[in-house]
């Protein structure tokens, strides 16, 4: 296994080493002006309200079909996630990465696996490296926990985690529905091909500070492979980054709000009119910045594909049917490639 990014971050080293150093020609599409040190502006992230989406509000479906269109992501309040319970999630992540380094290797990933402690699967000597460690498990269902590679440290460490999966599984459900209903189509269209043995996977992200946070990124430019994705962001410190119209923009924290973006499977299935926006992490140069994403992955015995309603003689179809695989993805992201890429028609 690599060296881990914390045990790097905290030696005195006087220079970033040259795997993890970012490379011009890995940017995406022409949005190279932020390369240098240049702030990306804000991004205006619309404020969806889950209750109302909940209650079918046409006109928070219209703003919830737009912010999809627009950014590919939203930020969820009133998602039904007391603050205190979130606190609980993010103290529970921050003190399996405070603990000493061989103690959270005992929960090592293995080599060709995503899923354990460790950072970037190495798939090829080119490859540059992201700035970050991360635990990386499969929450749902819960037979298929592996668990090895859950902490015993905090001790309540499985309890909240399987508290917080349930609840997101609450709201992965309510958006599915608002999606399809923004398109005037059938409320479980996206959820009968989404399945009832999908998986949801969480990734606490550890993202120590860098000296020279210009020459590095957290996490490289990607598009997630998920149905949705939802991000607890860190409570102080900003690095999620969006491109849009070539340009990256810096998402800002919301106080107890979920991002949630679409992935590469939910703009299959829309046919290209929702879009699974292209994103990376930058990091600090003198703070640490921890987030937790949960991934919503669609079951993999069967082929998704566009839902047959939106393809019409004006709006052909897009994209073949496929069946994602964390393999599939992990294999084009390290490639730097899209997995939707391999999709199209």
């Amino acid at each position: 296994m690599n060296t881990q990014v914390q045990e790097i971050a905290e030696e005195d080293c006087k220079q970033v080493p040259e795997r993890y150093v970012r490379k011009q020609d890995e940017e995406y599409g022409h949005a190279t002006t932020t390369y240098d040190a240049t702030s990306p502006k804000t991004a205006q992230i619309p404020i969806i309200d889950l209750s109302l989406l909940a209650s079918s509000s046409t006109l928070e479906l219209q703003n919830l079909k737009s912010a999809i269109s627009t950014w590919g992501c939203f930020q969820a309040i009133n998602h039904g996630i007391e603050s205190s319970f979130l606190e609980e999630v993010r103290e529970i992540s921050k003190r399996f990465f405070k603990l000493p380094a061989n103690e959270k290797k005992k929960y090592s990933r293995e080599e060709n696996d995503v899923e354990g402690y460790g950072n970037d699967m190495v798939l090829s000597d080119k490859q540059t490296l992201d700035w970050t460690d991360r635990l990386y498990l499969t929450v749902l269902p819960q037979d298929q926990q592996r668990l090895q590679f859950w902490p015993q440290n905090p001790t309540h460490f499985k309890e909240v985690v399987d508290e917080y999966s349930s609840k997101i599984e609450l709201i992965k459900d309510v958006v599915l529905k608002a999606l399809a209903r923004s398109l005037n189509l059938d409320e479980n269209c996206f959820l009968d091909q989404y399945g009832s043995t999908a998986k949801m996977q969480a990734r606490f992200n550890y993202y120590p500070p860098c000296p020279w946070p210009e020459k590095v990124l957290g996490v490289k430019p990607h598009a997630d492979g998920s149905a949705i994705t939802v991000l607890l962001q860190d409570k102080e410190v900003e690095g999620l980054q969006l491109l849009k119209d070539d340009q990256w923009f810096e998402v800002p924290i919301v106080p107890d709000a979920l991002t949630i973006n679409v992935g590469d499977q939910i703009e299959v299935m829309s046919n290209g009119i929702f879009k699974s926006p292209v994103h990376r992490v930058s990091v600090n140069s003198k703070c640490e910045r921890m987030t937790l994403a949960m991934f919503c992955m669609p079951q993999t015995e069967r082929d998704i594909g566009p839902v047959e309603e939106l393809i019409t003689d004006v709006t052909p179809r897009l994209y073949k049917n496929v069946t994602f695989t964390i393999d599939f993805f992990f294999k084009n992201y390290q490639q730097g490639r899209r997995a939707i890429d391999a999709c199209k028609i």
